[in-house]
């Protein structure tokens, strides 16, 4: 089965690009968000493939004044990875590892041309390696990259300028769950605790990136922190697994009402103080839901969905991942603080102790 990218030298396995090893869960996804300076309008898009179930997706968010505005496309992949367009939904890479565009043809009032610029090379977060039992929960690799942003987006006749936008994408390939759920239980497998926070801030000259997975006492399975000046190369930055987040939540909810990362440095701790302003519902760009990522929908399938995400229900599992807008200080020792906005991710499954659950 030859398809476009045999003819680029990417080859991984001794097969065709078509085929990606023999688990089913294999995906290949990118992520990009985006956001005013001030935090009042968000978006996020969302772009995978699924070799081994033959399907590809995307998805785009608009959140403006409360309201989730977002727009889901799937199609049937037919084995070709490199036709990165899914009904409305198209990704460009201008520049690899620098310049992206994504295109949304008018559709259910949603429209947009949005080009991601990176600040600086991107970060390669540690590979994220977990088992259900016996089973191989997750084993996937992550590129994440602060970006510029321009173009504009449209909803329901409103056209909003991206200039002066900021926000973060990512490129993440490996093994997860996708598509429908295994209906066969795993004896020993009982995967009832996970807790996540992934916090990639934008300041006037730098990025700050932070997550972190954690078992149920809070020890890190998975950690890091980088403070990444604009410009730098492969080996910029400064990176430590050693960052500490203290995390207040809003009362009854799994949700944080603010955090303070701390990272250790030579001449003293710098300090992030993460303000939330807004919520963003994950499930609006297919984590969860009748959208989720996978899903076999059949030929084409695209559809329009709104949430409202003020008042949605905090309890309700499917809403329990989500990205706070956030406002954030910066207080490096000697240096003047800076102020800047990020997002603060959230996901909180099953107990932890540090935070009381």
């Amino acid at each position: 089965m030859l398809t476009k990218g045999d003819d680029y030298p990417i080859h991984q396995t001794p097969e065709p690009i078509a085929y990606a090893g023999s688990d089913r869960n294999f995906y290949d996804r990118y992520f990009f968000n985006a956001y005013a300076p001030d935090g009042a309008a968000f978006l996020a898009v969302a772009y995978g493939v699924y070799p081994a179930l033959n399907v590809a997706d995307a998805h785009i968010a608009i959140v403006k004044d409360g309201k989730e505005r977002c727009l889901h496309a799937s199609r049937i992949l037919g084995l070709e990875r490199m036709d990165l367009h899914v009904g409305p939904i198209s990704i460009d890479i201008l520049e690899p590892l620098m310049r992206l565009k994504v295109s949304v043809a008018r559709t259910e009032g949603i429209a947009g041309e949005i080009t991601f610029e990176g600040r600086a090379f991107p970060i390669e977060e540690p590979r994220f390696v977990r088992r259900n039992g016996p089973r191989l929960f997750m084993d996937y690799t992550r590129l994440t990259q602060n970006v510029r942003v321009s173009g504009w987006v449209e909803v329901d006749g409103e056209r909003i300028e991206l200039s002066g936008w900021v926000g973060t994408r990512d490129r993440s390939w490996g093994i997860r769950p996708v598509g429908a759920p295994d209906p066969q239980p795993t004896p020993g497998g009982t995967f009832a605790q996970f807790f996540w926070q992934w916090s990639p801030l934008n300041f006037r000259d730098r990025s700050v990136y932070y997550h972190i997975n954690a078992d149920a006492d809070g020890k890190p399975w998975n950690t890091r922190a980088v403070i990444l000046e604009d410009g730098a190369g492969p080996d910029g930055g400064y990176h430590t697994e050693a960052a500490t987040m203290e995390t207040v939540l809003v009362p009854g909810t799994k949700h944080a009402k603010s955090g303070v990362l701390t990272i250790p440095m030579e001449q003293g701790a710098a300090t992030v103080t993460i303000e939330p302003v807004a919520t963003f519902l994950m499930r609006g760009v297919g984590y969860g839901g009748e959208w989720r990522h996978g899903g076999l929908k059949g030929e084409l399938a695209v559809a329009r969905e709104d949430l409202d995400c003020e008042t949605f229900d905090k309890a309700d599992m499917g809403n329990l991942h989500i990205q706070a807008i956030s406002k954030a200080t910066l207080s490096v020792p000697g240096q003047p603080d800076q102020q800047g906005v990020g997002v603060f991710e959230q996901l909180i499954l099953g107990p932890y102790r540090p935070l009381g659950l």
